[in-house]
């Protein structure tokens, strides 16, 4: 039985430390009112030269080294981002050409917060049907260029970073073997106004009075936001569970996008989650859209939180409306 399994992670964050006192002090809000919102202390942002494909060669490149694998061996480079180096070409082949992996396919994949989980679906599916052998996975973001500094709902929450899997195909397990179980992904476009960025597209392109009337930075809806992601999330994750008949008692580390604090909690508390098995790093990177997911799962395998034997379980909600789950056995 062919499998496709995580065989090394990597992620980076920039060097520069954002505090709650920095992003505070033009919305009114001390370092600790900024945490009792968000469950964040620091956030990292990216220094002027830097851009979302030199953040994913640093996580990509980690990733290929956990993995004992050369970058320039892979056959296949999908990049998750909605912060790409420019509108195109993608951030992928950029990546491709940094990391010299010449026979590699690449493409870039903008599913928000939850395209990780919908780009090692698609990483998945190409290492199954032999497509390809190695498939470099990466999420990496930088949003802090596109964010309003005094908007209460965003301008605290957003920092950059990167992370990344390298996926390769394994048929050395039976059904209880290691590998990915399953990912299943989720949309709902009727609520596409919940996060966005409004401007910079087909649909209104840049000109100087969408620059002037703030277009292109990110606005989101907090509450109704919130309240959906708790729903669609908490009923995906009790889906896959019943599909793959795994109980909240057998499961591993539980890590979800690190949206917000208060939303990890919520989650927690839905679905019955011991407070020891949700991993969460959002108090020290902040949330970083689609990289978030990779950057606390390197985090956790670093640690040696996982385990041959106990399933992890995987979980994002973003902007589309998008969400996903996925199970795998490290």
């Amino acid at each position: 039985m062919l499998r496709s399994r995580i065989v090394g992670t990597g992620s980076y964050v920039p060097a520069r430390a954002v505090t709650n006192a920095e992003v505070g002090q033009a919305l009114g809000l001390d370092d600790e009112a900024v945490y009792r919102r968000t469950g964040i202390r620091l956030r990292h942002w990216a220094d002027e030269g830097q851009a979302t494909s030199d953040l994913a060669e640093q996580a990509a490149r980690a990733a290929c080294e956990a993995a004992g694998t050369p970058a320039s061996s892979v056959d296949a480079i999908i990049l998750s981002t909605t912060s790409p180096d420019m509108v195109f070409p993608s951030s992928a082949c950029l990546l491709q050409r940094r990391l010299g992996a010449t026979r590699a396919a690449a493409f870039d994949v903008a599913a928000s917060c939850s395209g990780f989980l919908y780009a090692l679906s698609m990483a998945d599916r190409l290492v199954r049907s032999g497509q390809a052998q190695r498939c470099l996975v990466v999420a990496a973001e930088v949003k802090s260029r596109f964010l309003d500094t005094q908007d209460v709902a965003t301008a605290m929450l957003f920092g950059d970073g990167a992370g990344a899997a390298l996926v390769i195909g394994d048929s050395s397990g039976g059904p209880q073997g290691r590998g990915l179980l399953g990912v299943r992904l989720y949309a709902d476009g009727a609520r596409h106004g919940l996060i966005r960025m409004a401007a910079g597209g087909s649909r209104q392109p840049t000109t100087a009075q969408t620059v002037r009337d703030r277009q292109h930075v990110l606005t989101m809806q907090g509450g109704p936001l919130f309240r959906l992601a708790v729903k669609r999330l908490a009923d995906a994750v009790a889906e896959i569970l019943k599909e793959f008949g795994v109980t909240m008692e057998e499961v591993g580390p539980v890590i979800f996008h690190q949206a917000n604090g208060r939303l990890l909690a919520m989650l927690r508390k839905r679905l019955g989650i011991p407070p020891e098995k949700m991993y969460s790093v959002i108090e020290h990177i902040g949330n970083t859209s689609s990289a978030s997911l990779p950057i606390a799962l390197d985090r956790a395998v670093r640690e040696g939180r996982l385990s041959e034997q106990a399933p992890v379980l995987l979980g994002a909600v973003g902007g589309g409306l998008t969400w996903a789950t996925a199970l795998f056995r490290w």
